[in-house]
């Protein structure tokens, strides 16, 4: 191993840093000055200063590139992630990390594949959005009173479309002049349409009630300011209808999807937004002809109705005879009516009163023979009477009889007579042998009448009698037990 400080010197000369970084950079920026970069966009980001960073990439490298705010304001396009696009500018380094990036000063779409790319993935979010809904479309008014155009003042669509509504139907036009291609004109046309929408009603400028946006044919990219987002996004939101004119009948753009109606060409636009005046006319007329026509038949018909009937009619004198006749007809049966009316009113009662009379007759006779029936039953009945009335007073005695001893067997004199007695006080109520009192006023009552007695003292009670044999008796009544 060789040591280090025993090398011969070099006569290379030394630098430093800066030094080496600073001849990179005038290097780069002197080689590289003017350059077109193809590749795709990654990693794109837009600062809040409207500077844009990202980065150019193909299949082996990858390259850094900013875009400051003036240049990004200038693009006329919006650059996105995917995107393949050819940037012009200039390479520089940057000293403070060693890096090398490119200041972008112009940019394009790269070949018309990546333009019919990006074409259809817009095309494809806008539809995702409903942009393109035909529920959304309007219906394109009949005759439009005002026409606005949005269109470039100096090509040949205007001249076009005014040639074609002055030989169809003259209207009044609108021009809004606009970019049709290049940058700002997407921006522009936005403009024009949201202008054309702000006009008041009744304004000092007319609002219109068409709106036809229009340009003349050509290549993608000169057509591709009607397919960028701010041009679509304002067709959409036309509350005025809207004719697309854009390009020849094979192109199209996204403001064609948009849009209310789709005219191939411009001057197309301009016969779809009017009828042909003097294809009115002849119309307008023979619809009078035949009006005026229908109105002279319709009239001679009704006439000839009118004789017809006149014909069947009867002639009013006549018709007056005839009503004369039957009121003289009318009056004289009147005249004859009433007395004729009375005559068969009075045979009517006559009739009735007879009737009534035989009727009453008979009601009499044989009130005269009931009222003798009810007589001679009343005479039998007075007859009856007294033998009736005999027998129910003895039946009714018998019946008092038979009641009065069944009443005499439940009195208490029958117990008297088998020589019990009843003992009252002085107010007659009957005693007991505890109301018993010395000095007490008793009434006893026998079968055979009563008499007063007072109470005394108690005394012993006597001795029982002694019970006689069967068989004998003494005259007097024997126990009950």
């Amino acid at each position: 191993m060789t040591d280090i400080d025993s090398r011969p010197p070099s006569n290379v000369p030394e630098f430093t840093v800066s030094e080496i970084s600073g001849a990179l950079k005038r290097t780069v920026e002197e080689t590289f000055s003017l350059v077109r970069v193809r590749g795709e966009i990654s990693g794109f980001k837009r600062h809040s200063s409207g500077h844009l960073y990202f980065a150019l990439k193909d299949a082996d490298a990858v390259m850094d590139a900013v875009c400051w705010r003036g240049q990004a304001a200038r693009l006329g396009m919006a650059p996105e992630d995917g995107m393949e696009v050819i940037a012009t500018g200039r390479l520089t380094t940057y000293p403070g990390r060693s890096k090398y990036q490119m200041v972008v000063e112009r940019m394009e779409l790269a070949g018309q594949g990546a333009l019919l790319k990006l074409l259809e993935d817009r095309r494809r979010k806008l539809a995702a959005e409903g942009l393109f809904d035909q529920g959304r479309k309007r219906a394109i008014p009949f005759l439009p009173r005002v026409i606005g155009v949005v269109t470039s003042p100096t090509g040949a669509v205007i001249r076009d479309i005014l040639h074609r509504l002055a030989d169809r139907f003259p209207s009044h036009v609108l021009l809004w002049p606009v970019a049709v291609q290049g940058d700002g004109a997407a921006g522009q046309v936005a403009a024009a349409i949201a202008g054309f929408n702000a006009l008041p009603e009744g304004g000092q400028v007319a609002r219109p009630d068409l709106l036809i946006v229009a340009r003349g044919g050509g290549s993608v990219e000169d057509l591709w300011a009607f397919n960028e987002e701010v041009v679509v996004r304002a067709a959409a939101a036309s509350a005025i209808p809207l004719i697309s004119a854009v390009g020849h009948e094979t192109d199209t753009t996204l403001i064609d999807f948009a849009s209310d109606l789709r005219a191939p060409t411009p001057t197309a636009a301009a016969e779809m937004a009017v009828p042909v005046r003097a294809e009115l006319i002849n119309q307008v007329t023979d619809c009078g002809s035949r009006l005026l026509n229908a109105l002279t038949r319709g009239i001679e018909e009704r006439r000839l109705r009118v004789e017809a009937i006149a014909r069947a009619l009867p002639h009013p004198r006549r018709v007056i005879e005839e009503a004369w006749l039957k009121l003289d007809d009318r009056a004289e049966r009147l005249r004859l009516a009433l007395p004729n009316l009375m005559m068969r009113h009075q045979a009517d009662l006559d009739k009735v009163s007879a009737r009534l009379t035989h009727a009453l007759d008979k009601a009499k006779a044989a009130e005269a023979a009931r009222i003798e029936r009810d007589g001679l039953r009343l005479t039998q009945a007075a007859m009856r009477l007294p033998e009736a009335l005999s027998r129910t007073i003895e039946r009714r005695g018998q019946r008092l009889e038979s009641q009065g001893k069944l009443l005499e067997s439940y009195s208490y004199r029958k117990v008297l007579d088998r020589g019990y007695a009843v003992v009252r006080d002085v107010d007659g109520r009957v005693v007991a042998a505890a109301d018993a009192t010395p000095g007490a006023h008793w009434r006893v009552e026998f079968k055979d009448g009563d008499t007063s007695v007072t109470v005394g003292e108690s005394a012993a009670p006597p001795p029982a009698p002694k019970p006689k044999s069967k068989g004998k008796e003494d005259g007097r009544q024997g126990s009950l037990l």
